[in-house]
C-alpha cells in the first residue's frame, strides 16, 4: 500500500482529532496550464500534477479536525482541503481506474463517518445559517457536493459494510441535516439553496434514493414551490443573467451545471438543459460575457481579483463545450489557463490541442435582469471584438437582493486591459481571518454600498432608495433603447424612484468617428425636480492626475471627510475648484495611455476631488481617488460628458504623443425634452449627437442648435465630423 491507513486517535490537541499535522493541498483540483508553442494536451499536465500531489497525501495519516474555527482559520480550510482531496481521488479513480485512488477517497469518506454523526452546531455558527463542520451551511453543502460525487464514483470498490456506515453516517447525515435540518436555507430562493438542493441531489444519486432527488428539484414538500428548479426559474432572467450580478453568477453556477448535468445523466427524459430556451447554456455563455481581462464586473458585492479561471466557470465552459461543440469555448477555456479533473475538460483539452480552436464571440449586448428580463439590465457595449479593446458597462439592474449595491444608473469603463472608472465592489478580505474574520467589512454597507462610491448620480448626499435594500428590491430602472449601429452603440435608462421627488435619467454612447483615433463615450445624464437639491456625479478614475483645464486648490497640510453619512464619511475632500466657462476637463495617465473626461456643466458647479481612506483607522478601504462634479440647483440638473482614451507615453524610450485631451470643448443643447450634444476638436471638427426626448417614438425631432435647427428621425442620431458644420446638417 503507498499510503498509511488513516488513524484517528482520542486525543484531542488544539481543537483537533489528530495523528499529526497534514501538509494542506491545494484546495482547488487543477493548476494553470499555459500555452506552450507546441501543442500540449493541458488536461494530461493537470491529471499527472494532481496524481503527484495526492500521492504525497497518500503517504500521510489523514486528518479530521474538530470544527472550531470560522472562514480562513485552520479547521474550515482543512475541510474545505480535504473535501478536494475527496473529490480529486474519486475523480482520478473514474478517468484511470487506478484503485489506490478509489481506497484512499474511501479511507477518508470513513474517517469522516467515524467523527460526524457527534458534532453538534459549529461553535462560531452564524445565526441565520448555521452548519456543523462548518461556520454555515452553504460551506457543508460545498463539502457534501463534492464529497458525494467521489462516492459515486468509487462505490463500486467499497464493500457492503464500507458502503452502509458512509451512507448513513455521513452522507445520509449530511443531506438530512441540509434538507429537512435547514428548511430555511434548503427552499430558498437563493445561491445557499441551489448549493444546498444540488448537494443533497447529488447524494440522492450516489446512494439511490430518488426521494432526496425529488426533494432536490421540487422542495421539501415536491410542491414545486420551492427547489432546484424552481431557482432555474426565479434567479435567471431569459439572457442568462444572475440577479445578483457576475460575482455571484459564477458561484452559483457550479452547482446549478453539476446537478443539472447529473439529472442530464440519470433522467435523460426531463431535458433539463433544454428548460427556459437552454437557460443553464445562456447562463454560462452570459457569465463569460460579463468579464474583461479575464476578471468578473465588480458590480455590487463582488471580490474584484475573481475571473473566469474560477472553478465554477471551468467546470460550467467544459460543461457547455459538451453540450454545444461550440470552438469559441475552447479559447474561453484557453484564456481560463486551467483544466477540471472532468471528462469534458479532458475533451476540451484535446480539441485544443488538435488546433480546433476559434475565437470566443464577445459581442455588445443587453442582459435583462429579473424574471421575464423586464426588471432593468446590465448592458455591455465593446468597441471591438478584441476582449482588451474600450468596454463600457451601464449598470442599471435590479437591485440584486442583499448582495446589490445603490448605484442605478452607474457606469464602469475599461480599456487596454485596465480599469479605467472603476467600481469599488465589496469591502471584504475574503478567507483572511485578521480581517474581520473573513467577513463583509463594516464598510461594505457603510461604504461600499452606498452611491457616493459609484460613478452614479447622488442627490442631497444620501443614497438610492435612502440605502433600504427591501426599497431597492422593489424598483428598477425603466430601459430605453439600447442599439449597436456600427459607429453608435448607445443605451439608455431612467429612475424615479431612487428618490422621492427627482427622476434620473443616464444615456450613454460609445462613438466612433474620424475626428478622433479611437472610440470616445458621450454619457449625459440628467435629474429632472422642482425643488432645490445638491447633485453630485462622482467618476473614480484610475491613474496619475496629469492636468485641469482650472486651477485646482489642493488641501495639503490638512484634510477632512468630505460628509458624515451615507458613505461620504469615509472620503477625504482633498482639493476643490470651480469650473471654467461651463467647462470641466480633467486628464490622467494610466500605464501609457491618457484619458480625459470633458464635460459641460452648469456655470455654479464645484469640483471636488476626494480620496477613499477618511475614517479607516484600521486601513481597511484601498485609497483610490475620485473628481466629483457638485451642483446646487432648484430645477434639476444635466451633465453632459465626453470620456476619451487618447495619447502615448512610453517611458522606456521617453516620448510622450498626444497628452493634451483632442476636445476644446462639449455643449449641451436642451429643447421640449430632446437634448444635443456637440463636441468640437482643438482642429475645429464638429461631432453631434442628438437624443429625442420620448426615447422611442420614430417620428422627426428637431432641436436649436446656435440658431440651426438640427433634425432628425427615431431615438438618437450621430451626426459625423464630416458630414455637419458647427452641429447643423
Amino acid at each position: 500500500m503507498r499510503f498509511s491507513k488513516y488513524i484517528i486517535s482520542a486525543l484531542v490537541l488544539g481543537g483537533a482529532i489528530t495523528a499529526c499535522s497534514a501538509v494542506t493541498p491545494d484546495t482547488e483540483s487543477g493548476e494553470a496550464i499555459k500555452s506552450a508553442a507546441a501543442p500540449v494536451n493541458g488536461f494530461d499536465v493537470t491529471l499527472s500534477k494532481a496524481k503527484s500531489e495526492l500521492n504525497a497525501q497518500m503517504a500521510l495519516p489523514i486528518t479530521v479536525p474538530v470544527p472550531k474555527d470560522p472562514g480562513g482559520g485552520y479547521t474550515h480550510e482543512k475541510h474545505k482541503a480535504n473535501s478536494t482531496l475527496i473529490y480529486n481521488a474519486g475523480q482520478i479513480y473514474d478517468l484511470t481506474g487506478d484503485h489506490i485512488y478509489a481506497e484512499f477517497a474511501g479511507e477518508m469518506l470513513l474517517a469522516y463517518a467515524d467523527i460526524y454523526p457527534s458534532w453538534g452546531l459549529h461553535p462560531a455558527k452564524k445565526e441565520q445559517s448555521p452548519g456543523r463542520m462548518f461556520w454555515q451551511n452553504l460551506n457543508e453543502s460545498m463539502f457534501l457536493l463534492n464529497v458525494s460525487q467521489s462516492y459515486g464514483a468509487i462505490k463500486e470498490t467499497l464493500t457492503p459494510k464500507q458502503r452502509e456506515k458512509i451512507e448513513i453516517d455521513l452522507l445520509r447525515n449530511m443531506a438530512d441535516f441540509l434538507s429537512k435540518g435547514s428548511p430555511e436555507t434548503f427552499d430558498k430562493i437563493h445561491n445557499h439553496g441551489t448549493w444546498a438542493t444540488a448537494a443533497v441531489g447529488l447524494t440522492g444519486y450516489a446512494v439511490g434514493d430518488a426521494d432526496y432527488v425529488e426533494q432536490a428539484l421540487m422542495g421539501l414538500d415536491k410542491s414545486g414551490e420551492a427547489g432546484f428548479l424552481k431557482q432555474m426559474d426565479i434567479l435567471f432572467s431569459p439572457d442568462g443573467y444572475y440577479n445578483e450580478g457576475p460575482y455571484y453568477q459564477r458561484f452559483a453556477l457550479m452547482p446549478f451545471v453539476i446537478f443539472a448535468q447529473a439529472v442530464q445523466k440519470n433522467n435523460p427524459d426531463s431535458k433539463i438543459f433544454e428548460k427556459r430556451d437552454g437557460i443553464l447554456k445562456k447562463a454560462i455563455y452570459a457569465t463569460l460575457q460579463q468579464s474583461y481581462g479575464g476578471l468578473f464586473f465588480p458590480i455590487n458585492d463582488a471580490i474584484k481579483d475573481k475571473g473566469i479561471a474560477t472553478r465554477e466557470l471551468v467546470h460550467g465552459v467544459g460543461i457547455a463545450y459538451d453540450l454545444t461543440g461550440d470552438k469559441g469555448l475552447l479559447a474561453a477555456a484557453q484564456a481560463q489557463g486551467r483544466f477540471m479533473l472532468t471528462r469534458e475538460s479532458r475533451k476540451l483539452a484535446e480539441d485544443i490541442a488538435a488546433g480546433k480552436t476559434q475565437p470566443f464571440d464577445y459581442k455588445t449586448m443587453r442582459l435583462g435582469d429579473g424574471v421575464d428580463g423586464t426588471a432593468g439590465a446590465l448592458d455591455i457595449i465593446r468597441a471591438s471584438k478584441d476582449p482588451n479593446d474600450l468596454v463600457l458597462v451601464a449598470k442599471n439592474t435590479s437591485q440584486g437582493l442583499g448582495h446589490g449595491h445603490f448605484d442605478k444608473l452607474g457606469l464602469l469603463l475599461y480599456d487596454a486591459g485596465n480599469e479605467i472608472l472603476r467600481d469599488y465592489g465589496a469591502a471584504r478580505f475574503l478567507n483572511i481571518e485578521a480581517k474581520y474574520g473573513g467577513h463583509y467589512l463594516v464598510e461594505n454597507n457603510k461604504f461600499a454600498k452606498q452611491t457616493i462610491a459609484h460613478n452614479a448620480l447622488v442627490v442631497d448626499e444620501t443614497s438610492h432608495f435612502g440605502g433600504d435594500v427591501n426599497i431597492g428590491n422593489l424598483n428598477a430602472p425603466s430601459l430605453g433603447r439600447f442599439a449597436d449601429e456600427g459607429d453608435l452603440k448607445i443605451t439608455s435608462a431612467r429612475i424615479e424612484t431612487a428618490y422621492e421627488d427627482v427622476s434620473m435619467d443616464r444615456t450613454l454612447a460609445m462613438v466612433t468617428d474620424a475626428a478622433f483615433p479611437q472610440a470616445i463615450v458621450i454619457d449625459l445624464i440628467k435629474a429632472d425636480s422642482d425643488e432645490t437639491h445638491q447633485y453630485d456625479l462622482p467618476f473614480y478614475y484610475n491613474g496619475q492626475l496629469i492636468e485641469t483645464n482650472f486651477d485646482l486648490k489642493a488641501y495639503t497640510d490638512t484634510r477632512k471627510p468630505l460628509g458624515a453619512d451615507n458613505g461620504y464619511q469615509y472620503l477625504w475632500d482633498i482639493g476643490r475648484s470651480k469650473a471654467v466657462a461651463g467647462q470641466s476637463q480633467i486628464t490622467w495617465l494610466l500605464d501609457s495611455t491618457f484619458y480625459s473626461v470633458t464635460s459641460s456643466v452648469p456655470e455654479d458647479v464645484e469640483i471636488i476631488f476626494a480620496e477613499i481612506g477618511a475614517n479607516d483607522p484600521n486601513f481597511n478601504l484601498r485609497r483610490e481617488p475620485a473628481f466629483i462634479l457638485r451642483s446646487k440647483r432648484d430645477n434639476g440638473v444635466s451633465f453632459a460628458s465626453v470620456i476619451e482614451p487618447h495619447g502615448e507615453y512610453n517611458g522606456t524610450a521617453e516620448y510622450t504623443v498626444d497628452s493634451h485631451s483632442n476636445v476644446k470643448s462639449v455643449q449641451l443643447f436642451e429643447q421640449d425634452g430632446n437634448g444635443y450634444i456637440r463636441i468640437e476638436t482643438k482642429k475645429g471638427q464638429y461631432v453631434g449627437l442628438a437624443i429625442a426626448g420620448d426615447n422611442g417614438e420614430p417620428s422627426v425631432h428637431s432641436i436649436n442648435v446656435d440658431g440651426a435647427d438640427v433634425t432628425w428621425t427615431g431615438p438618437y442620431k450621430l451626426f459625423h465630423s464630416q458630414k455637419h458644420i458647427n452641429g447643423a446638417k
